[in-house]
């Protein structure tokens, strides 16, 4: 099952940096240097910015020219559950602006709300509620680094509906408040 997600160059690039398997089959980091496509855990030394581009497949990847990485191994599925870790991320990506519960997240997988949340958990270190407050994190952080937003427009943007929710969570993610990880990043603050 190929999944599209909906995540910006600099998003799958801080994933690449960060090795974060839990993005392993949403996309695919390929270096025009090597000609070689690696999962976004892959620990091999990181290319340089200019010399990446993404894949969402392996077949894609492998039809631009590239071909698979000996360390990495990414035309191989690791866990039996790859492609359902795939589906719920996939599902939480495109619907993190959405009030969005276990419930519609198991309907949309096909199984139980218990068994989502128990086998996600399992394969992530994640329950799929946490893992969507990552997301909406990672996208909020995203937006303040590189735009003019409001936090108030980039809370609601990013699918909070309360800003004092969006305030704690970020701050217990990225151990800052959204002002001043703006302020870190060198963005200007506009009220």
């Amino acid at each position: 099952m190929e999944t599209k997600t909906k995540f910006t160059f600099d998003e799958m690039w801080e994933k690449i940096l960060d090795c974060d398997r839990k993005y392993d089959g949403l996309f695919y980091t390929c270096v025009k240097t090597t000609k070689i496509y690696c999962r976004p855990s892959c620990r091999s030394r990181k290319p340089k910015k200019r010399n990446v581009e993404f894949c969402v497949s392996t077949e894609e990847a492998e039809h631009r020219g590239f071909r698979a990485c000996k360390r990495c191994q990414p035309a191989i599925h690791h866990s039996p559950y790859v492609e359902f870790n795939q589906q719920v991320i996939s599902f939480l990506t495109d619907h993190y602006q959405q009030k969005i519960g276990l419930e519609e997240v198991a309907a949309h997988i096909g199984m139980s709300p218990s068994y989502v949340d128990r086998l996600f958990k399992q394969e992530t270190g994640d329950t799929p509620r946490s893992y969507l407050e990552k997301i909406r994190i990672d996208k909020a952080a995203h937006l303040l680094a590189s735009t003019d937003q409001t936090n108030l427009e980039i809370c609601l943007e990013t699918g909070f509906h309360s800003t004092s929710h969006f305030y704690k969570v970020f701050r217990k993610h990225k151990q800052q408040s959204p002002g001043e990880y703006r302020k870190e990043k060198g963005v200007p603050r506009h009220e």
